[in-house]
């Protein structure tokens, strides 16, 4: 139940931390947790473990996006390619 709901806020909102989906989907984090192992092991997402530091303590978290997932460029100009010389 709680892995359509991961995969869900995954694809509505992109590249997440572990902390930010459990927060958001008010779901406990080893759930989630396991929900993201599970979407793993389906080659539904990437994942990896990343520290990060607040207050100078480690924090321990699993970033994440749905696997294969390139973002839509930016809309408005581009810059003009130079012609081959």
């Amino acid at each position: 139940m709680t892995t359509p709901k991961v995969l869900d806020h995954l694809k509505k909102h992109g590249q997440l931390l572990d902390l930010e989906i459990a927060n958001a989907i008010k779901i406990p984090l080893e759930e989630v947790r396991a929900a993201l192992s599970e979407l793993s092991a389906q080659q539904e997402i990437s994942m990896c473990s990343v520290t990060s530091f607040k207050n100078g303590k480690p924090v321990e978290a699993i970033q994440c996006r749905i696997f294969g997932y390139f973002p839509k460029p930016a809309p408005g100009r581009k810059p003009a390619s130079k012609p081959a010389e």
